[in-house]
């Protein structure tokens, strides 16, 4: 049976419909039902968890944004087949395609901009510069299985990287890209993790909800020498992407 929700509310004070989205995430995932299968009509669902038919509508539609569920017009909800996960450590220096490569899984570049500009304030301090310099802009959205689960942006001086570089066969790493050319030779990244709420610009590529949660990567990749080659911000959408590091006992 699924829980009541009315009781949680006077404890909770998030939205209704993310209390009910979770309700349901546990129902698919934990619940008697397998890919295919279909769930409760809406009628009974929002009678079981005592919410009104538009707040069960917003917790549904946030279910299929992350793929747990697929909604058929006039026919109902039915239990989505499980998408791939990336599932990789963060330890090693790798791009976002090697990493979906070794895991099996498939994916490729979708919308891209590449532009040659100077550099933005937020782009100078993420680049430890003194002031602005001519930079190199590279945003692209990528896709597995045709549908987008993650937005990179990637802001490096032009005198590590031009857009001619890139060339015609550019398919979205940048890592890759330096690498290949071995120069400059990069030493290590230091990347934050932090949640975020997807803005507007977020929720139009990655095609969800304002608002959606989001795993941000905020990263600086280094040179042997200390300098910062490259300024990135990456944008994973949840369900797709399932990043792990490992850590050793201090003075094991």
């Amino acid at each position: 049976m699924i829980p009541n929700l009315q009781a949680p509310l006077r404890a909770d004070q998030r939205p209704l419909y993310t209390q009910a989205r979770e309700v349901l995430r546990d129902l698919v995932q934990h619940g008697n039902y397998a890919p295919g299968d279909r769930l409760p009509s809406e009628i009974e669902l929002s009678q079981r968890l005592r919410i009104s038919r538009p707040t069960l509508r917003e917790a549904l539609h946030q279910l299929e944004e992350e793929g747990a569920i697929v909604r058929r017009h006039g026919v109902g909800t039915f239990v989505a087949e499980p998408r791939p996960v990336l599932d990789t450590g963060l330890e090693v220096l790798e791009s976002l395609e090697q990493m979906a490569n070794r895991c099996g899984l498939r994916v490729q570049m979708g919308e891209a901009s590449i532009s040659e500009r100077e550099s933005t304030a937020e782009e100078v301090e993420g680049l430890a510069l003194a002031a602005p310099v001519p930079a190199i802009y590279v945003m692209r959205v990528i896709l597995a299985e045709g549908k987008p689960v993650a937005h990179l942006t990637d802001v490096l001086p032009q005198q590590f990287l031009r857009q001619a570089d890139l060339g015609s066969d550019f398919r979205g790493s940048v890592l890759d890209t330096l690498l290949k050319r071995g120069w400059p030779t990069l030493s290590h990244s230091r990347t934050e993790l932090i949640s975020e709420a997807a803005d507007p610009c977020l929720a139009h590529a990655l095609r969800v909800q304002r608002g959606a949660p989001l795993m941000k990567l905020e990263a600086q990749l280094f040179a042997t020498d200390g300098q910062i080659i490259d300024y990135s911000i990456s944008h994973f959408v949840p369900g797709c992407f399932r990043f792990h590091v490992v850590r050793r006992v201090a003075g094991a």
